[in-house]
């Protein structure tokens, strides 16, 4: 989990608040009654805002760094989705870095989409193995570096229905143990599971056909509308990888407002994430994802669950999320999920279901386009729970 503080944070955001919400109030004051011609809105323009960032958690020490969070909207057609990208970084007191830029992109009319992440990583993670019963007690800390390169193009065939193309590449550096000297944990000085040729990394590369269906009204923060997303992944030598394996995911998610208004809206999600074939362990489906990036749509699942606490070849989640509005630019959240990995789709078992669930808060950071800021605290199976911060909605 990532231990956030982000006093910092929504201590700058109050001045751009008020800014915007003074904008918000010129522009209603506008008179509408006369047709006018279609212009491009200011609120149709990138506007890049740098957000800083501060946290702390146990195996980063102190960090920080910014957030860069433009939307817009090609041409002056208001029924074309808006476009986003986020792009942020940061480095730790322990020379820990991230840099992710991830992105969706309408183009006009939305005859394409392209949505996807360039991504690099330098961390250390807790590791527990491989499966669905590993034991808190399996602890030990792994750090390696990690390039992504994740992009899907698609064009559009149909309202909302987009099929094209999608190509993944992650280059994994070495992976070190960061505890050796832990024999309680680690009596051999060995990664469990994890061959001598996965822990000296290695390249996965991927391309494979890709469908989607995006009837979301908001892709920032969904009021409702349905989407669905699936694609088939062939990772071979000829693509250059180091393994040979081959991925298959479908995440499908429903937004529906309950009570007759925007104001309470309910959020469900499922995702499976099955594979065949030599899969690195880096690779394997894993709950409690909580980088959010192209690998599970930008989706983050089984909070309350330390990430890939649970991981193995075949995975499925189902998460549900009430979100209310309250007060001003606050809104709240409550969401609950269940899951379960295994080597095969015949090992999961009623016993091995994962739990997590929690609340959380959520700010308004650009009204008009409904970009949010997150902050959110789980509980889930496996001995974990904390908080996680995080741009943009769950899911």
């Amino acid at each position: 989990m990532r231990f956030l503080y982000v006093v910092l944070l929504l201590s700058m955001l109050s001045p751009l608040a008020y800014a915007q919400t003074a904008a918000d109030s010129a522009a209603t004051s506008v008179n509408t009654t006369a047709p006018v011609k279609p212009v491009k809105s200011k609120y149709d323009k990138p506007f890049f805002w740098p957000v800083p960032i501060a946290f702390y958690q146990q195996e980063t020490g102190f960090a920080g760094g910014l957030a860069i969070l433009p939307v817009w909207r090609f041409g002056t057609d208001t029924t074309v989705r808006k476009s986003n990208v986020r792009l942020i970084g940061w480095i730790s007191q322990k020379k820990q870095t991230t840099i992710q830029l991830t992105h969706s992109i309408f183009t006009p009319q939305e005859k394409f989409f392209f949505v996807g992440e360039l991504s690099y990583y330098d961390l250390v993670f807790n590791y527990y193995g491989i499966g669905n019963n590993t034991r808190k007690s399996d602890e030990v800390q792994i750090q390696y570096p990690l390039f992504v390169f994740d992009e899907r193009a698609l064009a559009k065939v149909a309202p909302n229905w987009f099929v094209g193309l999608r190509y993944r590449l992650t280059d994994l550096g070495t992976v070190d143990l960061k505890n050796e000297g832990d024999q309680a944990n680690n009596p051999n000085n060995e990664y469990y599971q994890l061959s001598a040729k996965e822990r000296s990394g290695g390249i996965s590369s991927g391309l494979g056909p890709a469908l989607r269906y995006d009837g979301r009204d908001n892709v920032l923060a969904t009021y409702r509308g349905n989407f669905l997303d699936a694609h088939v992944l062939f990772n071979g030598s000829g693509l250059g990888s180091d393994y040979k394996f081959t991925r298959y995911q479908l995440d499908a998610r429903h937004f529906n407002p309950l009570f007759g208004s925007n104001n309470t809206i309910l959020a469900l999600q499922f995702l499976g994430q099955y594979h065949s074939g030599d899969v690195p362990f880096r690779e394997l489906g894993g709950m409690g994802a909580t980088l959010g990036g192209a690998i599970y749509n930008n989706a983050y699942l089984m909070r309350g669950i330390y990430e890939a606490r649970f991981r193995d070849r075949q995975f499925t989640t189902f998460q549900a999320e009430i979100r209310q509005k309250l007060f001003w630019r606050i809104d709240g959240a409550a969401f609950l999920g269940v899951g379960q990995v295994g080597y095969k789709l015949s090992d999961y078992t009623f016993d091995g279901t994962k739990i997590a669930g929690g609340f959380g808060a959520r700010f308004r950071f650009n009204r008009h386009d409904r970009l949010n800021i997150r902050l959110d605290y789980g509980v889930g199976s496996g001995g974990n729970s904390g908080i996680i911060f995080a741009v943009g909605e769950a899911f």
